[in-house]
């Protein structure tokens, strides 16, 4: 998922462009009437977002100004909900500008971004560096024993105090200062990598004209070919970065040259010295990070991220990923050596090489369990897929999903659903944006256009839920079917989904996704345990021309073939979240090469040769471009929770109504109204053991 940077103090995004509308005529800014308040996307127009920013951030200027001068004594209503509520309408201009820029951000939406960014970073520091804002929120603070508050409103007053603490608030007038600048050029470089990374991604095309150079690829994969072919205008068959074009060229295509031909376009972008290089911006944004950290009297940017997750400082997350490597290493070796002597055997006369892995993984996969993508895309038709996902909501939680065609959308690939409960209520909308295209990132993600909580008169402001993917298209001539990871992918968005759309809170910056990000994978990773269960599966997955549902062999393929390489897999998690943890533990800024460093860091981790042309972290987003700074290691952490947690199904039934019923109420329902490890506890009934992910993959016998 794709974090939401806007709840108080932490509003690093936004706006700016010529415009000459009138703030009357501003869409934006105005009482929407439509079907549950969802943005009238088919109204709102590139030039009305730096007005509607510009006059948002004067209301919101002008709430604080007046929580600030407030001559009464500070009450948690009159300072902490005052301030809760504060800037709602900048809250609502940012949901959409930058989700937008994220799914559909042509050239004017970044040139916009870039201008807006420093207007929102200001705003940001102009509250969190607020002095007679801080001590009015410190004096309520410093009560906190003494005030009759429930649990959520105590972790509001928490995270509220905890928010200008760690946005600089307790630093001197200089430091303030320095805390400002800092800031807003981190703000500035974060997009900039992004937009390098789009741009790096879009400019690359392998064109191919003679038929005989798609050898080995599936008819399916020819027939996107010819399509993203038709999109560039040219003729023939062409392939890209995208995922699905990517990925399906790789583990098929015989043609080795073309192999290593787009494995090094994809492993070197902005890597290349050019203009959309990312060495220098990483570089410059680590060294601030440290920067900030130290102003903020941390020792590394890891400390001070920390601070606020499950691990708590950067030695427990060096001696998790420590004990996952130990436990996986024997493993990944043996995976590596099994798939290159495979590829010796078949032919491959040559060292093998990083652009080998995926296809001959592929072929070794094939004749190990007799399975491959090829022989299963055909039960997975996305519209299939969808019910079925539809469906698994509704068995656990009596949800319905109805198209509602008024709802305005933002490109015509987008899909808007009404959700609601077996009783009928509201319970949120559901955006589905399924296909690729070039104002798009890579990747999926969920995010939201409106989070759940409720308003000063105690109304449930239900939730605008986004899932956005990079699916294969449809053709003239096949529908679009998904590989079984982009399946697992689908779920775990949904996942996240859920969350968003089941939160049941009072206060908007603790809803939905607002929660530590080493838990905020957990409901999304449980979610893909159900692509590996028959009694689902024989739910949706039927083969798109004859109907036939899936048989039961080829899903028992499946669950056999899910700890294929489970070793080498769990290797290259480790690897990116020890990447992810070096960049930000370090004490002095890098004097190194991007790529210097990162080889040292990730050494005894990555088995495969290396490629001199090739960086991960000049297009590692995550962590540059995505809130996940210090955090990459949460993957395999919510791996532990999800693996135990859902013990809990497979011991009950993986459509038990009470035990979805207990981690609703416990788990998805509570946002970050509480400390994580509680609501863990509460639902599994223990604090979760590793043991369960490594028995899962295959890596520990029972």
């Amino acid at each position: 998922m794709k974090y939401q940077l806007f709840p108080l103090l932490i509003l690093t995004l936004v706006m700016t462009t010529a415009c000459n509308r009138n703030n009357e005529d501003n869409i934006l800014l105005a009482e929407w009437d439509t079907p549950y308040q969802t943005p009238p996307f088919d109204k709102i127009k590139t030039e009305d977002y730096k007005p509607a920013f510009e006059k948002a951030i004067a209301i919101g200027k002008a709430e604080i100004d007046a929580i600030a001068d407030n001559v009464d004594t500070p009450t948690f209503e009159n300072t902490i909900v005052a301030l809760e509520n504060a800037g709602a309408l900048c809250n609502r201009v940012s949901d959409i500008f930058f989700n937008i820029l994220e799914c559909d951000g042509d050239s004017v939406m970044q040139k916009l971004a870039q201008d807006i960014m420093p207007m929102l970073t200001d705003y940001s520091n102009d509250i969190s560096l607020n002095e007679k804002l801080f001590n009015r929120v410190k004096s309520v603070y410093e009560q906190r024993n003494s005030l009759d508050l429930t649990p959520e409103q105590q972790m509001l007053l928490k995270q509220t105090y905890k928010g200008f603490t760690r946005s600089g608030a307790n630093l001197s007038p200089e430091d303030k200062e320095t805390y400002r600048s800092i800031s807003k050029e981190l703000s500035n470089l974060s997009l900039k990598f992004k937009e390098n990374l789009l741009a790096e991604t879009n400019n690359f095309l392998l064109h191919i004209t003679n038929e005989a150079e798609l050898a080995g690829l599936p008819e399916s994969v020819r027939e996107a070919a010819k399509e993203t072919a038709k999109e560039h205008n040219v003729d023939g068959w062409a392939f890209d970065l995208t995922a699905p074009s990517y990925v399906a060229f790789m583990k098929y295509s015989e043609n080795r040259p073309l192999r290593e031909k787009l494995s090094r376009a994809y492993g070197s972008r902005c890597y290349k010295g050019n203009e959309n290089d990312n060495q220098k911006i990483i570089l410059r944004m680590t060294e601030l990070r440290l920067q900030l950290a130290r102003l903020l009297g941390y020792n590394t940017y890891a400390d001070y991220v920390l601070e606020e997750r499950m691990a708590q400082n950067p030695t427990k997350v060096k001696t998790f990923l420590q004990q996952l490597q130990n436990a996986s290493v024997d493993a990944a070796n043996n995976d590596i050596k099994e798939v290159t002597a495979f590829a010796a055997a078949n032919g491959l006369q040559d060292k093998f090489q990083r652009w080998d892995m995926a296809f001959y993984s592929e072929k070794l996969s094939s004749q190990k369990f007799a399975i491959n993508d090829e022989m299963m895309k055909p039960y997975f038709e996305l519209e299939k897929v969808k019910q079925g996902v539809f469906g698994l909501a509704n068995k656990l939680w009596g949800l319905t999903f109805t198209e509602n065609p008024k709802i305005s959308v933002y490109h015509k690939d987008v899909t808007a659903y009404e959700v609601k409960d077996e009783t009928g209520r509201f319970m949120g909308v559901l955006y589905l944006d399924f296909f690729p295209r070039p104002t798009k990132s890579g990747g999926a993600w969920m995010t939201t256009f409106r989070q759940q909580y409720k308003d000063a008169n105690g109304n449930d402001v239900r939730p605008l839920v986004q899932v956005v993917t990079n699916f294969t298209k449809p053709t003239k001539n096949t529908p679009s079917l998904l590989t079984f990871d982009e399946v697992s992918t689908f779920l775990h968005e949904f996942g996240h989904a859920m969350h968003g759309m089941l939160s049941d809170v009072t206060y908007r910056s603790l809803s939905c996704t607002n929660v530590y990000h080493d838990f905020v994978e957990l409901p999304s990773q449980l979610n893909e345990n159900w692509a590996t269960e028959q009694e689902f599966l024989s739910t949706f997955a039927t083969h798109y021309q004859t109907g036939e549902v899936i048989p039961d062999s080829l899903v028992k393929k499946i669950v056999d073939f899910q700890n294929f390489q489970a070793g080498y897999l769990s290797l290259r998690q480790i690897m990116y979240g020890k990447c992810d943890m070096a960049w930000h533990s370090i004490t002095e800024p890098v004097k190194t090469s991007v790529g210097e460093f990162e080889r040292a860091a990730i050494a005894d981790c990555d088995l495969l040769p290396a490629v001199d042309t090739s960086c991960t972290s000049t297009a590692f987003s995550h962590i540059f471009d995505g809130g996940y700074a210090a955090g990459y290691y949460g993957y395999k952490w919510s791996e532990v929770l999800d693996a135990d947690a859902f013990q809990v199904f497979k011991e009950n039934g993986i459509f038990d109504k009470a035990t979805a019923q207990s981690y609703r109420e416990n788990i998805l329902s509570k946002g970050g109204t509480e400390n994580p490890m509680d609501l863990y506890i509460r639902f599994r009934g223990k604090e979760p053991s590793i043991d369960a992910l490594l028995i899962r993959s295959g890596l520990k016998k029972k």
